[in-house]
């Protein structure tokens, strides 16, 4: 499977939170799987550590990449196939970083993985702690 992981599903499978169900953890540290975090993601995250809305041990510009690397979770580049799709998206959720991770995964026929019952509301394949 090729898994796009949510803002908030990827920084809780970094830090190895309880939220992320054994089940689900086996699925993202299955090798056959690609994973994937969306620049989309990075730049949520540095927004909000900035604004004081996301504690981290380090900035975003240190903390993440590195464990990117550790966890083998390749980068996503926003492209313009994905700005463009989100003109057919219906308004079914508002928040913006989660409609372009949406367009994303549609794009790119990615598997969502998210805990966000709004983001679930699309006709995107979604995963949560099977």
């Amino acid at each position: 499977m090729r898994l796009l992981l949510d803002t908030c599903a990827l920084l809780w499978y970094l830090d190895g939170s309880e939220r992320i169900q054994p089940a689900l953890r086996d699925v993202l540290t299955d090798g056959r799987n690609d994973l994937y975090s969306s620049d989309v993601s990075l730049l949520e995250m540095v927004i909000k550590y900035q604004l004081g809305k996301l504690p981290l041990p380090a900035p975003p510009s240190q903390l993440i990449p590195a464990l990117r690397d550790r966890h083998g979770i390749e980068a996503l580049a926003l492209d313009a196939a994905a700005i463009l799709a989100l003109e057919h998206l219906p308004l079914l959720h508002r928040d913006p970083f989660d409609r372009l991770l949406v367009a994303q995964a549609v794009t790119r026929q990615l598997t969502l993985v998210t805990p966000d019952p709004m983001i679930r509301q699309y006709d995107v394949p979604c995963l949560w702690n099977p």
